[in-house]
């Protein structure tokens, strides 16, 4: 019988980093080397109903295994993809037994070291096994350990057929790192359970039920160049009106700055040249005024360097992204109280954790099932 870790082990060694700004769905075909290895997995374990999609989602159903069964269907969601930030090719996971809250040398020989100073939150972990890589690529536990977890809930009751279940419904999806474009082509004829959970959130006992609004602005700054030995009052630099945008956005509002259910403006891309200039930000806060603000600050300093520069000279879009999941699950907080309830009974602690970010679950509640976030 394989155990979670075993299973996890398998799909880490499986590079299926996703891509921005893609092309295709899904933005890259790596992806469905895991979704078909989780086909074949499903259909092992006698889950009815399993799909893949084009665009490289899984879908399956465990039909309830009593009779007159009047508990309500569940749904459980996790992400095949990982982000484009750092590779996840080539992973080579280490396990290290009974870790003792020391700095962990993860490559001697690149002198890669994972440093408690750094990853202060390792002192929670001592006493347990870690699996960690060489440092030079990611893990991708983001989220194939909710896959594992998943995968291994459905061994237990395909070995344990005396144990009692609703209907579960179980949907994997590709991109989420990239703008959850699986979770938004969502099939609600595969996929359409009373509630879901995702799990795609961090420590033991974590439950998310808030999330940021996001939306991603784009900014165009078009240029004049001429050449400089003619240029006085004649030439419009892009970059420097850029730098002047950058400026007129509160310094203390980024990443850097901003925790808990503070939101911010973080620019993500600058490409620049004299004639034209692209950038492109992040903009999130859980409060929906707060997030109407940030956005119409992107318009307003828009609006006042056309009025210096002349018209035309900057150009925005804003796309909203997805939105805060509270607004969907506080009308049903009965199905957060009920994953609290089955973690204390297993001697887990729960706690909130308002999520800096966004998940499946997001798009998923908005259309029509509340999803949750909990720990992996």
């Amino acid at each position: 019988m394989k155990t979670v870790l075993d299973r996890f082990l398998s799909y880490v060694a499986i590079d299926t980093q996703s891509e921005y700004n893609p092309k295709t769905f899904p933005s890259t075909e790596k992806q469905k080397d895991l979704s078909r290895l989780l086909v074949e997995e499903l259909k092992e374990l006698g889950v009815e109903d399993v799909y893949l999609a084009e665009n490289g989602c899984v879908y399956g159903k465990l039909p309830a295994n009593y009779e007159n069964c009047s508990a309500p269907s569940i749904g459980f969601s996790a992400h095949v993809d990982t982000t484009p930030e750092l590779t996840g090719k080539n992973v080579k996971p280490r396990i290290i037994k009974n870790y003792d809250g020391k700095d962990i040398v993860l490559n001697e020989k690149e002198n890669i070291v994972m440093k408690v100073s750094k990853f202060p939150h390792l002192k929670n972990y001592i006493g347990n096994d870690l699996v960690v890589t060489d440092g030079t690529t990611l893990l991708g536990a983001d989220d194939k350990a909710g896959i594992a977890e998943i995968m291994s809930m459905i061994q237990y009751f395909h070995d344990n057929p005396d144990v009692r279940h609703g209907e579960l419904q179980f949907f994997f999806t590709t991109d989420e790192e990239v703008g959850c474009f699986g979770a938004k082509n969502l099939d609600k004829s595969r996929f359409n359970p009373d509630f879901a959970y995702t799990l795609d959130a961090g420590p033991i006992g974590e439950i998310t039920y808030e999330c940021f609004n996001a939306a991603e602005a784009r900014v165009k700054i078009n240029g004049i160049n001429i050449h400089p030995g003619l240029a006085k009052n004649k030439m419009k630099n892009a970059i420097l009106i850029a730098k002047e945008f950058l400026n007129m956005l509160p310094d203390a509002e980024t990443p850097a700055h901003t925790e808990n259910y503070e939101g911010y403006y973080h620019v993500i891309e600058f490409h620049g040249e004299v004639e034209l200039t692209n950038l492109k930000f992040y903009l999130r806060d859980h409060d929906k005024q707060k997030f109407q603000a940030r956005k119409d600050r992107i318009k307003e300093i828009s609006q006042f360097l056309n009025k210096v520069y002349g018209e035309n000279t900057v150009e925005y879009e804003i796309i909203d992204t997805y939105s805060n999941i509270s607004e969907v699950i506080l009308p049903r907080f009965e199905i957060v109280e009920a994953i609290q309830d089955a973690m204390r009974s297993e001697g887990v602690e729960p706690f909130f954790t308002p999520m800096r970010g966004g998940t499946d679950g997001s798009v998923i509640s908005f259309m029509g099932i509340p999803t949750p976030n909990i720990c992996t």
